[in-house]
């Protein structure tokens, strides 16, 4: 058993396909509703409020995967998706992504700045620079953006949306209808930003929002990542494998954001767990074999070459032990590249064949996965946070809502009782969930 611990631990679901196993579309534990069905968002949604989650996050892909006809790979635009979520739900906070590399700043700001009034103050924006080549061609472009471009063109991306969501002070709109008075003079401004990528004049055509602005959300974990996050981010959805290289992690980004001048208590690091939860750990293993043997190996070898940039595995054996050689560089990768690296040192740990590796990456594409009983998880859970390699979790069950309902009925008590998790939601924002202060305007 781990040593006591007052500070409370963050949860989020990520909601993705019918749970978060390349399989678990094709499970008979998997539910039945279409992906498209926005009842299956909203039963979801309130699941997780139930069970008193921090929030839920959606992903997103701004092309469509080469694999579709063999796995669900789509799914609603999220930004559209939280609107319809809004109302089926009153705490829980929503947190949807949206892309630096193919947004404009004026639209996304006016977006989840509506979202946050229309919410109450619920909205987090997890911050993405789309690394797809699919991705470019929907937008006009013939390849893929340098790392360094996508993350320099974030940067100044970061820099205008913050600038329009201050350019209303918080008192700004009087809305004194006897005088005649809506707004008060001088506390709306513009920002007359120019740019490398970017004019914009502003200010933003609406108030400011509950939050003041959005949660901030990011999950690049490459040195260019981390340093974005330690600038920006509030919470960084990260991929970790292991408790150590995650401990690693957790201090490096702490540190960072103390360089940055930044309270390190304000930017949570939330790494993913995709568990299978059953009432033994026989019965958890074997379902965790039965998505195994549901995987479909030229998926998983696609998936791979994506995140490789296109790289071609399929010269290799699939059941020879894969050598670090056999894999590109991580530094030569354009794509996701932090992603890449947690593949190549999985590769060196584990003497994995390439057949196991997709196995292995089918589970949760790089996320920490596990099999066990709800006590097991809970301990978990709790061994990483106060051994300092997480503040919480980004919940991503292997099958949905299956996984989900185990977790909410028996893991979540079992968490509370330790002291660990919240018995009632105390705020009424996102950022009251997460602990966060609501930002000044500069």
């Amino acid at each position: 058993m781990t040593r006591p611990m007052q500070r409370q631990i963050h949860l989020n679901l990520f909601i993705q396909s019918r749970g978060h196993h390349e399989a678990s579309w094709r499970h008979p534990a998997a539910s039945p509703r279409s992906l498209t069905d926005i009842e299956y968002f909203r039963d979801l949604a309130r699941r997780a409020e139930a069970g008193l989650f921090d929030s839920i996050f959606l992903a997103d892909s701004l092309a469509l995967m080469d694999t579709v006809t063999h796995t669900a790979a789509t799914w609603l635009e999220p930004i559209t998706t939280l609107g319809a979520l809004t109302g089926s739900t009153s705490r829980i906070g929503l947190i949807a992504t949206a892309s630096t590399t193919y947004t404009e700043p004026f639209n996304l700001a006016r977006q989840f700045g509506s979202l946050d009034h229309i919410s109450g103050g619920r909205v987090g924006w997890n911050i993405v620079t789309s690394w797809l080549a699919a991705s470019a061609r929907n937008y006009g472009g013939s390849g893929l953006m340098s790392h360094e471009e996508r993350y320099d063109r974030g940067e100044e991306f970061m820099s205008v949306v913050k600038a329009l969501w201050d350019s209303w002070s918080d008192d700004a709109v009087v809305d004194d209808r006897a005088s005649g008075q809506y707004a008060r003079p001088g506390h709306i401004r513009p920002i007359d930003h120019a740019g490398k990528y970017y004019r914009v004049a502003g200010p933003l055509n609406m108030p400011r929002g509950p939050q003041g602005r959005p949660v901030f959300v990011q999950a690049g974990s490459s040195d260019t990542g981390r340093r974005f996050a330690a600038r920006h981010a509030e919470a960084v959805f990260t991929a970790q494998m292991e408790k150590k290289t995650a401990q690693a992690f957790y201090a490096d980004l702490k540190g960072l954001a103390a360089a940055e001048g930044r309270c390190p208590e304000h930017v949570l690091i939330l790494p993913g767990l995709s568990p299978v939860i059953a009432a033994t750990e026989t019965e958890a293993r074997r379902l965790a074999r039965e998505l195994t043997d549901l995987t479909d190996t030229n998926v998983g070898l696609k998936r791979l070459s994506s995140r490789f940039g296109g790289h071609d595995f399929s010269h290799l054996p699939l059941d020879k032990p894969l050598a670090p050689g056999d894999l590109p560089d991580p530094g030569t990768v354009e794509a996701a590249r932090s992603r890449t690296e947690v593949i190549v040192g999985l590769v060196k740990r584990e003497n994995f064949t390439l057949r196991q590796l997709l196995a292995y990456m089918a589970g949760a594409r790089g996320h920490f996965t596990t099999a066990g009983t709800p006590e097991q998880i809970a301990d978990l859970i709790e061994e990483w946070v106060s051994d300092g390699a997480a503040d919480g979790f980004n919940l991503m069950p292997a099958i949905l809502p299956g996984v989900l309902d185990v977790f909410v009925d028996e893991v979540v008590p079992l968490l509370q009782k330790r002291g660990l998790f919240r018995t009632a939601y105390e705020g009424a924002t996102l950022r009251d969930h997460f602990g966060l202060p609501r930002p000044a305007r500069v």
